[in-house]
């Protein structure tokens, strides 16, 4: 179950981005109504509603924003948001999967469209590269939370799938349907996680050089800078060393 995460810088760069966007807390307010609305707006009975809270805490979004994006929903908010995916390829021969929620469908289309087309990417039809993924729960754990033997061992017993640690911390992956329980048991274990989410794992992952980074990044950073757009993966993955001259 261990190893190195290959994921690490892709997903470490993409939460500093986070952490400077200043639409982050809309994004993290608008998951939370929409999970409130689906269920009950207690998280205890919405496990929804529970990761996307904790996620939100993650980030430090104040509890008084977190209350109120839970009574949005529960106040009959007129905004009516739709979950919507998106696939298209990169830089590189990169696959990429755009999750958003949106209320008007074709100004989100055309925003993603616009994006890949200028930064060298196509937007593809939908399952065009859904079949290079695999639909899994992804829970993240800084180093602090123990040495890789503490952390797979209750990784192992919350029933993880898969358990990858490196000096910047753990990545565990579950089933998507075992992702809340997982989480659930993984805090009594080690603590609050830094990030509980379902994901998109690629079965494959090609390697980008610098030029090729370097434009994914851009167009990362551009599909992160839409509102509508929640959540971005793909199945890069870009040394170390490029990482580094790219500033990222």
């Amino acid at each position: 179950m261990a190893g190195h995460s290959k994921f690490k810088n892709i997903m470490h760069r993409k939460g500093a981005q986070d952490k400077k966007r200043s639409n982050l807390f809309s994004k993290l307010s608008r998951e939370i109504t929409v999970a409130a609305k689906m269920g009950a707006p207690d998280p205890d009975m919405n496990p929804r509603l529970r990761l996307a809270i904790n996620n939100a805490k993650a980030q430090s979004m104040p509890k008084d924003n977190i209350q109120r994006a839970i009574d949005k929903a529960s106040g009959g908010d007129e905004d009516n948001y739709e979950e919507v995916r998106y696939e298209g390829y990169g830089p590189g021969g990169s696959a990429i999967i755009v999750e958003a929620l949106t209320d008007n469908r074709n100004r989100t289309a055309t925003n993603v469209r616009t994006c890949f087309a200028k930064n060298g990417g196509n937007l593809g039809t939908e399952g065009s590269v859904q079949h290079g993924f695999e639909r899994l729960g992804l829970i993240e754990y800084p180093a602090s939370a123990g040495d890789e033997e503490k952390v797979l061992e209750a990784a192992m017993e919350a029933g993880a799938l898969d358990i990858e640690s490196g000096e910047d911390g753990h990545t565990i992956w579950t089933a998507a349907e075992d992702l809340h329980q997982v989480a659930g048991d993984l805090e009594k274990a080690l603590g609050e996680a830094e990030n509980v989410k379902l994901a998109w794992k690629p079965n494959i992952t090609v390697q980008l050089d610098e030029g090729h980074a370097g434009t994914l990044m851009k167009l990362i950073d551009a599909l992160d800078d839409d509102d509508d757009v929640q959540t971005v993966w793909g199945n890069y993955e870009i040394p170390d060393e490029v990482m580094e001259k790219l500033g990222a």
